[in-house]
């Protein structure tokens, strides 16, 4: 195809209509995409209408409560998502970010427990410094995490370190050491030998497996016996409150829940890794301004 067939094809076609698509292509819904791009659902449903007479192809096609894309639609996505990413990392790049003078909304994904930890202090920092600055917190498991990070729709995460493929890039945040929260029924020292004797809270979203303290003992051949699982820490911190069972947890979150609770915090008697935190970015957002900026936001913050 010569360049002025190009030019030609690129003049007839209305080049905002590649956001409906985009929008429709992530939701697979016509009512969720015209939420994403601020329109009436009828205005999503006529530039699809468009879009069809266009390209020929009726692209999206009724599924149950959604739609599903058509091979052409399929065959046509990862350009017109690359595209617009590089023409969204374009115009980013060339307006820069200045924190005391522009609106910006980020999105943060925190574990559950980790947000009293990291968002108090961060909103505090960005009121002083980046007044017209929002910051929205959410909490997705990792899978789930991974494809909203790669879509644009979560600008940064704190999780554990993990490996990740290319599309993802990341930096150590954090390590928090692990300690041992002991309720008032629990009278004198704790060690090795006690420790393992006594029953435990267990803290874990998973349905099936070990959380990770249980996982590190198992490594050193060692187990210890879990009363209780749940799934929150307030909820074990609570618990513990009232009994003599142990919890096991960082030292930085067990240091403010228990603030008025009357637990105590003791040292861990065994020599278990410190929980690591990172960092994860989408590989697009690596030299976009506002990114890199509430990245290293963070960074001198956790540091």
């Amino acid at each position: 195809m010569n360049k002025t067939h190009e030019w030609s094809v690129l003049g007839r076609f209305d080049l905002n209509l590649l956001r409906v698509f985009e929008a429709v292509w992530q939701e697979r819904n016509l009512t969720r995409a015209a939420g994403l791009l601020h329109l009436s659902q009828p205005a999503v449903s006529h530039a699809l209408t468009r879009l069809r007479e266009q390209l020929g192809d009726a692209l999206f096609v009724r599924e149950g409560r959604g739609v599903t894309p058509t091979p052409m639609a399929e065959q046509l996505a990862p350009g017109i998502l690359d595209a617009l990413a590089g023409l969204q990392r374009s115009l980013q790049r060339a307006q820069g970010f200045d924190p005391q003078q522009d609106r910006r909304s980020f999105v943060l994904n925190l574990p559950e427990q980790m947000e009293p930890v990291v968002l108090p202090q961060l909103i505090a920092h960005l009121a002083q410094v980046a007044p017209q600055v929002e910051l929205r917190s959410s909490s997705l498991h990792w899978a789930e995490l991974r494809r909203e990070l790669e879509l644009g729709r979560i600008d940064l995460a704190v999780e554990i370190a993990r490996p990740t493929d290319a599309e993802l890039h990341q930096c150590q945040l954090l390590q928090d050491s692990l300690c041992v929260v002991a309720g008032p029924a629990f009278v004198g020292e704790l060690d090795c030998e006690r420790y393992l004797a006594a029953e435990h809270v267990a803290v874990t979203s998973r349905r099936r497996g070990i959380c990770v303290e249980d996982l590190a003992l198992g490594r050193l051949g060692l187990q210890r016996q879990v009363r209780q699982r749940c799934q929150h820490y307030l909820s074990a911190a609570l618990l513990v409150q009232h009994s003599d069972w142990l919890l096991t947890m960082p030292r930085r979150y067990a240091e403010l829940l228990n603030v008025g609770l009357g637990n105590r915090l003791l040292p861990l008697p065994i020599e278990l890794p410190a929980v690591t935190l990172n960092l994860y970015w989408p590989r697009r957002a690596e030299q976009e301004a506002g990114n890199q900026w509430l990245r290293q936001t963070l960074c001198r913050l956790a540091g």
